[in-house]
């Protein structure tokens, strides 16, 4: 039996739908919110038989905050996947945000310790990693320091990724994976699908912001071979190519038959447009759409190297042209 935590988000949704094509028995844990009608639906962009798919999860409501919960779930478990974590840029949300991603995966480490489960895959991310000055490729061996450019978030999942080390030096068996910008079709008003969601609705604004970008499916087929394989103690940026948040978009936009953004949104601008958005979220009580650190990461230039995993399982990447177009078809799909 196989755990899956966070198995309604994009990442979780799609490694789902691998392991049960692979006839592999699956556990998923979903938070008492979480919808599994979006896991249904991605089992519909790829399968014929999408129900029949579906109906072989067993889910498993609770919460990684809560440890004895996580050790109940793990019984008659080998191996676990965990893939739960918030993703906010807003100050309003860093309270929860570092007390489900350090916390809960610091939970997920120890219930793994006391139930002994044979291996463990934690998704990090890129943002993890330290930066590197000029134009050198940021690659594992990449040191994070603390720095006030670092958002909230980045600061969750290194201290996320922390915890599985202790568990490692505790004897635990785990590989981390540390994906880029993961792109693929799923929930379109969260995570990577608002960027989809935003040139279709008309996006005007780009920066010239550089980052690493993957398909879900390769972030997917990465994670189960190294589970699959002998590798512990070790782990690999998951990333197809560094790319500009302009040339993103504009790839989108040709995807969507839609004019791309056309006007440069500089450092400047931006500072304008997060304080002017604050205000608006306070005024209403609505989620700021452009935060003070979502502005800054749109303007840093890091470059990410994928040589390690290349070498360690042959991999292969999608196009990202081609993840857009594909995603894009979805998206158009489910708007007809």
């Amino acid at each position: 039996m196989i755990l899956i935590t966070g198995g309604t988000g994009l990442v979780g949704s799609h490694l789902l739908y691998e392991l049960v094509k692979k006839e592999q028995k699956v556990r998923a844990l979903k938070r008492p919110t979480s919808k599994t009608e979006n896991v249904l639906k991605t089992f519909r962009y790829y399968s014929d038989n999408p129900e029949e798919l579906f109906s072989k999860i067993e889910w498993v409501e609770g919460d990684v905050s809560d440890i004895t919960f996580l050790e109940d779930a793990m019984q008659g478990v080998s191996k676990v996947y965990h893939c739960a974590a918030m993703v906010s840029f807003e100050t309003r949300d860093r309270k929860k945000m570092l007390e489900t991603n350090i916390m809960g995966t610091a939970n997920v480490v120890n219930a793994c310790l006391g139930t002994k489960i044979e291996k463990l895959c934690f998704v990090s991310s890129t943002a993890a990693l330290g930066d590197k000055s000029g134009a050198g490729l940021v690659d594992e061996s990449t040191i994070w320091k603390p720095s006030k450019s670092h958002s909230w978030y980045s600061v969750s999942k290194f201290k996320s990724e922390m915890e599985v080390w202790r568990g490692m030096e505790e004897g635990l068996k785990a590989v981390i994976v540390n994906p880029s910008v993961v792109l693929g079709p799923g929930d379109w008003n969260r995570s990577s699908g608002r960027i989809m969601k935003s040139v279709w609705d008309g996006l005007k604004f780009y920066t010239l912001g550089v980052t690493g970008f993957v398909d879900v499916r390769d972030v997917v087929k990465a994670m189960i071979e190294l589970m699959e394989g002998e590798i512990i103690g070790e782990r690999y940026i998951i990333s197809s190519e560094n790319l500009s948040y302009k040339e993103v978009f504009g790839m989108i936009a040709n995807a969507f038959n839609k004019k791309p953004p056309n006007i440069h949104a500089t450092p400047f601008l931006t500072s304008i447009a997060w304080r002017l958005d604050w205000m608006r979220s306070k005024i209403l009580n609505k989620q700021a759409l452009v935060t003070r650190e979502s502005a800054r990461s749109g303007h840093r230039k890091v470059y990410f190297s994928n040589q390690k995993i290349k070498d360690i399982i042959g991999m292969e990447f999608r196009l990202l042209i081609d993840t857009i177009q594909e995603t894009a078809e979805f998206f158009l799909k489910e708007k007809q």
